[in-house]
């Protein structure tokens, strides 16, 4: 997305050169009453006692769409079971120009079941996850156990992937092994980088890779399809990517989609992860312990729990995935961070910085199916 400083530079020619629009205004605030009741409604903590049954499990599948999906897809579909919750791909909710192989949406359905899982807990039930190959789905069955909240599944409405610049100042040892801690798990490693070199090899990855995709078509295309330039579009839809969620204002959709055309370049972009990585305290690199779409769901669950945590401390996270997205690149980003002949599967900054606005989610009732 471009920045607020270019749109702010570009607005008044564009708007100039722009045909008139018999009743059509900035729309500035339009929208913005209904997007803050639903930003309000949706990233919330429930009540911990008095659900049972249908109620419980609803409220299960509520917090588990309060993850992230690539491009906020929110590529899942959940089944109710008396004693189990399935979670399915919608895969008429995937991105086959980013993610070709499925391999973020499947991720995307590792985090959905972290936050199920520290739910669960919250809700005094045990969920133990296994993974259907063929199906592709992923079944938590639900014991009772002493309740527990944990400070992960308190930061649940806390999370966000923050698109901003951070502060640039490094973080303590202690917060670093919070974050190693909670990521631990499911046979996934853990590459952290913090060193200003390294980092700068990585944010080279991150051009080269931003760069191959700003020079695709499809991929352009698909990414504009789920812009959500306006508040209005982003509460009617309740998903992609609402553009005041990376900085930039509320716009109505015929604007957006010309200033997209105009603003999002190759070079703007470049510019923009340059100055977002050089902000951030580090990199973190999450690799799987094989390149499958079990190991996948694993590595959505342990991001999933290093992001929750990172909210728990205050700070930000937000992916640069460029380099394991563009399949040219993953091979030497892979010797770079030590995982030679592996995949690494995940690529995620973080840092203290601001927060921005939330994006939203459609309604439970969406994303229920039949078992």
């Amino acid at each position: 997305m471009p920045s607020r400083r270019r749109f702010n530079h570009a607005l008044p020619a564009l708007l100039a050169a722009a045909p008139p629009l018999a009743g059509c205004t900035l729309g500035v605030g339009v929208g913005s009453q209904a997007y803050e009741s639903a930003v309000q409604e949706i990233w919330r903590h429930g009540p911990l006692t008095g659900l049972q049954g249908a109620a419980l499990g609803t409220e299960l599948v509520r917090y588990a769409t309060l993850a992230p999906s690539s491009h906020n897809t929110q590529c899942w579909k959940f089944a109710l079971q008396p004693d189990a919750v399935t979670i399915l791909p919608d895969f008429a909710r995937r991105c086959p120009a980013v993610d070709p192989d499925d391999h973020h949406l499947f991720v995307s359905l590792g985090c959905a079941a972290e936050n199920l899982a520290q739910a669960a807990l919250a809700h005094g039930l045990h969920a133990q996850a296994a993974f259907d190959d063929a199906r592709g789905a992923l079944r938590l069955v639900l014991a009772p156990t002493a309740p527990r909240t944990s400070p992960l599944f308190q930061a649940i409405p806390r999370r966000q992937s923050t698109r901003a610049e951070y502060d640039g100042k490094p973080l303590a040892r202690d917060e670093l092994r919070a974050l190693e801690q909670a990521a631990a798990g499911g046979g996934v490693r853990l590459v952290l980088l913090t060193d200003k070199a390294a980092l700068e090899q990585v944010l080279e990855f991150v051009l080269q890779g931003n760069s191959a995709q700003m020079r695709d078509a499809a991929f352009i295309e698909e990414l504009k399809a789920w812009i959500r330039f306006s508040a209005s579009d982003a509460v009617r839809l309740g998903d992609g990517l609402y553009g005041a969620s990376a900085g930039n204002p509320s716009v109505p959709v015929w604007l957006g989609r010309l200033l997209f055309g105009v603003l999002f370049t190759e070079k703007s972009e470049n510019d923009k992860y340059a100055r977002q990585l050089r902000s951030s305290a580090g990199i973190a690199v999450f690799v799987g312990a094989s390149n499958d779409r079990a190991s996948w769901v694993e590595v959505g669950r342990a991001y999933q729990r290093f992001a929750l945590q990172a909210a728990a401390l205050d700070l930000r996270t937000a992916h640069l995935n460029q380099p394991v997205e563009v399949a040219a690149l993953r091979p030497e980003f892979a010797r770079f961070v030590g995982v030679p002949g592996e995949r690494p599967d995940l690529v995620l900054r973080f840092g203290r910085g601001p927060t921005l606005p939330a994006s939203l989610r459609r309604p439970v009732t969406a994303v229920l199916t039949a078992a």
